[in-house]
């Protein structure tokens, strides 16, 4: 049973007298009595003649953007409680020359050999559970008043769900001792950005060719680890350096943005002629990101046979009652992101 002391008179004094607030707890007819939180979560108020009450359900502003950034790893299903994936690594020596090319004579009867090792690695699937409960004379009320909590609460569930994967698939999650796609410790092309016109790292204190600098010298150090096989796609930097290139002009000569300067002057462009990808991520800002001190910028190629993120979908149960109440669990599981080729992924601190 809860009870407010704004019900009794609008004073705080009974709340301080056991005597007088006790008598007050029951009706007549020996019921409970409701506080105001209880009709707030079935959505009655109290409404004056003359006023005028917006019928809009207003949420909490929430925004992910995982779903823009990686692609899922579909194959894994709720009874796996873990991923894995192999890495196949290839060796030989040459023929002549141990290191060189395997050229062999017309009578050469002992021939170079290919070796080949093959490695697993593996990572948890773990289980996320949540429930939506209410009881029965709280879902008439909320039909009554035309507001469904049934509903509402499970927008509420499906976006803390959507909200938690948004976390792991960026920054992974210290409980569990996961990173993602914006820490990965397998990623060790990493390091901070060579130091700007004011003498610091920041875009802020740059010139648009200085920035274009820094974002060129990590794409092209990506795609050197990769073996000049696949130079990065995309690009994400921290809002604040972000808004900054988005909104300032490159030079007093060119009427277009830093944004679209470094979009189509870049080693992408200039490789396979498309323009780079570059989006802002909020988990990128120094607040957010684990550890960090500075802001940051990543640089990668978003397909799935480099970077993936393993989930399994929410799935109800069939509802259950215990008395008055109504509760439906919910269920999934959220893997770790995989980073099968770290290669293809670099870091730049300090922007």
């Amino acid at each position: 049973m809860t009870f407010n002391s704004r019900d009794l008179a609008g004073t705080t004094a009974l709340v301080k007298s056991p005597a007088i607030l006790r008598p007050s707890l029951y009706t007549r007819d020996a019921f409970t009595t409701f506080d105001q939180a209880t009709y707030d979560s079935a959505g009655a108020f109290l409404i004056g003649e003359l006023e005028r009450l917006d019928p809009v359900v207003h949420e909490p502003l929430i925004a992910t953007t995982w779903e823009r950034d990686i692609d899922l790893r579909t194959d894994v299903q709720i009874g796996d409680t873990s991923t894995s994936y192999t890495l196949s690594t290839f060796a030989s020596n040459g023929g002549v020359v141990p290191d060189g090319i395997a050229w062999a004579g017309a009578e050469t009867t002992t021939l170079p050999r290919i070796q080949l090792d093959i490695s697993k690695i593996s990572a948890p699937l773990t289980l996320w559970a949540s429930e939506v409960a209410y009881t029965v004379p709280e879902l008439e009320s909320a039909r009554l008043t035309g507001r469904p909590i049934d509903v509402q609460m499970l927008a509420g569930l499906n976006r803390k769900h959507q909200m938690d994967l948004d976390q792991v698939a960026y920054v992974g999650s210290s409980d569990i001792g996961a990173t993602g796609l914006l820490n990965s410790t397998h990623v060790t092309n990493s390091s901070n950005v060579a130091n700007g016109a004011a003498g610091t790292a920041t875009w802020k204190t740059k010139t648009a060719d200085e920035i274009r600098k820094d974002v060129n010298e990590l794409l092209i150090s990506v795609w050197a680890a990769s073996g000049y096989t696949s130079p990065p796609t995309k690009l994400l930097v921290a809002p604040e350096p972000f808004g900054y290139i988005s909104t300032t002009i490159a030079s007093s000569a060119a009427n277009t943005t830093i944004l679209a300067f470094l979009k189509e002057n870049n080693i992408l462009t200039a490789e396979r002629g498309i323009p780079l990808e570059i989006n802002s991520v909020k988990w990128l800002d120094k607040a957010l990101l684990p550890g960090a001190s500075t802001d940051r910028m990543v640089a990668y190629s978003q397909r799935p046979e480099f970077v993936r993120f393993p989930i399994v979908p929410l799935q109800p149960v069939a509802p259950q009652y215990q008395g008055i109440w109504v509760k439906v669990p919910y269920y999934g599981r959220i893997g770790q992101v995989e980073v099968v080729y770290p290669e293809t992924v670099g870091y730049r601190s300090g922007v």
